[in-house]
C-alpha cells in the first residue's frame, strides 16, 4: 500500500521519508541475511552429512524434537487455561500476576537453569524445613531423577517457552468476541460448556500459534538447560547444546552444521506463526 500524501505535503518529501525509513531498517535485514549467508557459505555439504551420520547428534536430534513438542504440550495445558482466566476475568492482583507471567522471558536464561536447579536441593525456606529436598524426594518415591537428566531438559525449556504461550493465548482470547458466551451462559449454559464448545473452537489457530512458538522457543533454549540438565552426550545433550560442545573442541563445521539445521526449522516454524497470523486477520 502506497502511503497516502497528506494535504500541503510535497510528494518529494514523502519519498525521501520513505526511503529513511527503508534504509534504517534495512540495516537490520541486511545484517541477519549477512548472518545466514556467511553461515551457508561456510557449511559444505560434506559438513552435513558427517554431522548428521554421527550417533551422537542423531541422538541429540531425537532428543531435541521429543523434548520441545512435550515441552510444547505442557505449554498448551497451562496456557489455554491461563489466558483465558486472564482475558475473562477481573479480580484484585490482576497487575502484579500479569508482571509475574512475563519474568521467565525477561529474566536471563542462566538465572532460570539456576533457580530451577536450586529449587531441586533446597532443603529449607525460613518457617518450613521438610527434611529433604525434591530431587531426594522424586528419587525415593517414584525412582525419577530430575536434575541432569532428560526430564530437567523439559522443565528447563517448559520454563520460558510456557511464558511465550500463555501469552499468545490471551491475545487470542482478547481477540474473540465475548457476545456469543455470553448468550449462551444467559440461556443456562455453564461456563466450562461455553468454553469447550464456543470459545475454544474459535481460538484453535491461536492455540497452533502457541503450540509453534512454544516448540520454536524450546528449540533454542540453552542457558536453563546448560544449568540444570547439563550436556552430557548420549543423554542429555540437545542440539543447542551440541552447538556449545562443538564450539569448546574446536570443531567449527560441524558447529556451524547444527546451526543452519536449527535455524532451518525455526523459519519452518515462523513460516507457519505467519501464515496463522494472517489467515486469524482475514
Amino acid at each position: 500500500m502506497k502511503p497516502i500524501p497528506l494535504p500541503g505535503s510535497p510528494r518529494w518529501a514523502d519519498r525521501f521519508f520513505v526511503t529513511g525509513l527503508i534504509a534504517l531498517g534495512g540495516i537490520y535485514v541486511v545484517l541477519i541475511l549477512l548472518l545466514l549467508l556467511a553461515d551457508i557459505a561456510f557449511t559444505r555439504w560434506s559438513h552435513f552429512a558427517e554431522t548428521l551420520s554421527r550417533p551422537e547428534l542423531q541422538h541429540a536430534i531425537k532428543l531435541t524434537y521429543a523434548t520441545c513438542t512435550i515441552s510444547a504440550i505442557l505449554s498448551l495445558w497451562v496456557a489455554i487455561p491461563l489466558g483465558y482466566f486472564m482475558s475473562r476475568f477481573q479480580f484484585p492482583g490482576k497487575s502484579l500476576l500479569d508482571a509475574l507471567l512475563d519474568v521467565p522471558i525477561v529474566l536471563p536464561p542462566l538465572v532460570i537453569g539456576l533457580s530451577l536447579l536450586i529449587l531441586f536441593h533446597l532443603k529449607e525456606i525460613p518457617g518450613w524445613n521438610w527434611g529433604t529436598n525434591l530431587e531426594t524426594w522424586l528419587r525415593e518415591r517414584f525412582h525419577l531423577q530430575v536434575t541432569f537428566a532428560v526430564p530437567a531438559v523439559i522443565l528447563s525449556q517448559f520454563a520460558v517457552a510456557c511464558a511465550f504461550a500463555v501469552r499468545t493465548m490471551r491475545v487470542t482470547f482478547d481477540q474473540i468476541n465475548p457476545r456469543a458466551e455470553l448468550v449462551a451462559l444467559t440461556l443456562g449454559a455453564s461456563r466450562g460448556r461455553a468454553f469447550f464448545e464456543i470459545v475454544l473452537p474459535q481460538a484453535w489457530r491461536g492455540v497452533v500459534t502457541a503450540f509453534t512458538l512454544a516448540w520454536a522457543r524450546s528449540l533454542g533454549e540453552f542457558g536453563p538447560i546448560m544449568v540444570f540438565a547439563g550436556a552430557t552426550r548420549m543423554k542429555t545433550e540437545v542440539l543447542s547444546t551440541s552447538v556449545f560442545l562443538e564450539l569448546s573442541v574446536g570443531r567449527l563445521e560441524p558447529a556451524v552444521a547444527i546451526s543452519l539445521v536449527m535455524v532451518a526449522v525455526a523459519m519452518l516454524v515462523l513460516v507457519i506463526v505467519r501464515f496463522l497470523g494472517a489467515r486469524t486477520g482475514q
